[in-house]
């Protein structure tokens, strides 16, 4: 291992190879659920200095664990304990590279921070769409490898709609140069699509060319509290019949998940929090490219009609983009609030959108009988059909015996109803270690064995982060 170390530094330098001092920040996950331990943190500067990593890990036989932001939630970017995988962090590799305003795109370096990416567009005058809560740490590499969704799906797409190009290394050390930005390219199979997604097991992204929107010359948000999940489902329905390609966001919040922001977080002034005639509330968003005068007249329309129709009972319209954020930032603190209630089962499903509040009604039923007392922290992203349907411990119980005794018996509880309702036990987070043997007993053998002859044929030495996505 010491040949092996030894090259790395001449390859990145030697500064840029870390073996001591505190590592936490590349060993353990977003969730503080797992932490490994590295034989080495490389942080290369290049796309040929990615390869050499990699050409030197596999002729010493060493498996390498890609990183961006290390902010999955599916531990899929920490090494394991064993101490012998290396960490190849890739977020010196952080430079937009082009805007290329006629073709509407941006070529970005895998390490730059989403935040970053979204405001370099905008100062070039245009719309990076892709947002999610964790967008001031997370890289677009990891978006991508992750295939992320976040809270704009409903217009404009998980990430690999927003891509049209990837430069990868693959897990022999080759560069694949793929960033031309093309729409039509009917070349043979799609290896971009097979890239996304693949959570760095079938090569590393280093650099992407994404598509950029022109700004949006209006933006209305409103709060509406609903009598129930059909009334949510009957109003994102008006929502696309009134808005039509201008719905941008639809996120849904049960009136448990917005009491913990209350509770945890009492500065914020949550609307309808306790309202018992409105047991969820809905974030919508509606991004005109028209005028806002024009935005707005389609957008009373559709509040008017949805009071007329018993949709909502009650709505508060932001007037400004201040109040537009503040009320996103409600949404973005379930999560947070969450934590602080104590540890709890995280779930990241989809299921068809006419199918939610059967589903809900069905699993929530079920939970409360085989747990009583246990609390449902229901929140996401209803207008693309995927919900965080989080199961917190009883009110009086011990948050860290519950998840160590009750998580797997959920877990199976939860997955089962979301396959009877013919959904996906994983929406947006992705696979990564946490998930594989859910993969496996949910997935089609047939659809396994053609993901694991995808990976024996690119991968057949197994180098890219082994155990995630597919059992080693």
């Amino acid at each position: 291992m010491t040949d092996l170390l030894d090259q790395l530094r001449v390859i990145v330098g030697a500064p840029n190879v870390l073996t001591e001092g505190d590592l936490t920040a590349y060993e353990q996950d977003w969730r503080k659920r797992d932490r490994g331990k590295a034989l080495a943190v490389v942080r290369p500067g290049s796309t040929q200095q990615v390869a050499g990593v990699v050409q030197a890990c596999a002729a010493a036989g060493t498996s390498l664990v890609p990183q961006g932001g290390n902010t999955g939630l599916a531990v899929g970017s920490t090494p394991d304990a064993s101490g012998r995988q290396v960490v190849l962090s890739l977020q010196r590799m952080n430079a937009v590279r082009e805007i290329d305003g006629a073709n509407m795109t941006v070529t970005v370096e895998a390490g730059c921070v989403l935040q970053s990416l979204q405001e370099a567009a905008e100062k070039a005058g245009y719309l990076f769409p892709l947002s999610l809560a964790a967008e001031g740490s997370c890289t677009i590499g990891g978006n991508l490898a992750t295939n992320a969704g976040g809270t704009q799906v409903v217009r404009y797409g998980n990430t690999r709609d927003l891509c049209l190009g990837l430069e990868v290394v693959t897990p022999q050390g080759e560069i694949w140069e793929g960033t031309n930005g093309l729409r039509k390219d009917n070349t043979g199979y799609d290896l971009r699509d097979l890239l996304i997604g693949s959570e760095g097991t079938l090569g590393i992204i280093t650099a992407a060319t994404m598509k950029l929107y022109p700004m949006p010359a209006a933006q209305l948000t409103a709060w509406a509290a609903v009598p129930s999940l059909d009334n949510a489902v009957t109003l994102l329905g008006l929502a696309h019949q009134y808005l039509g390609a201008g719905l941008t966001g639809f996120e849904v919040m049960g009136q448990f998940a917005l009491s913990l922001v209350v509770k945890h977080f009492p500065a914020m002034r949550v609307p309808f929090a306790g309202d018992a005639s409105a047991p969820y509330c809905v974030l919508l968003e509606n991004s005109d490219s028209e005028s806002e005068d024009h935005a707005r007249t389609r957008f009373e329309a559709l509040m008017e009609k949805a009071f007329e129709d018993g949709c909502i009972t009650d709505a508060v319209v932001a007037e400004n983009l201040a109040q537009a954020h503040q009320l996103w930032h409600i949404r973005e603190s379930i999560p947070l609030a969450q934590a602080e209630e104590g540890l709890n089962i995280k779930h990241d499903i989809s299921i068809a959108v006419s199918r939610i509040p059967a589903f809900v009604a069905a699993t929530d039923a079920l939970l409360q009988r085989e747990i009583p007392g246990v609390r449902l922290v229901n929140f996401g992203h209803l207008g693309d059909g995927n919900l965080h349907y989080n199961v917190q411990a009883p009110a009086d119980g011990d948050s860290k015996a519950f998840l160590n005794n009750e998580e797997a018996r959920v877990n199976t509880l939860v997955y089962d109803a979301v396959e009877q309702f013919g959904g996906s036990f994983s929406a947006e987070h992705g696979i990564g270690a946490l998930k594989v043997d859910k993969l496996e007993k949910h997935k089609s053998p047939v659809a396994l064995g053609m993901m694991r002859a995808i990976k024996r044929g690119l991968d057949p030495q197994n180098i890219l982060n082994p155990g995630r996505v597919l059992r080693a």
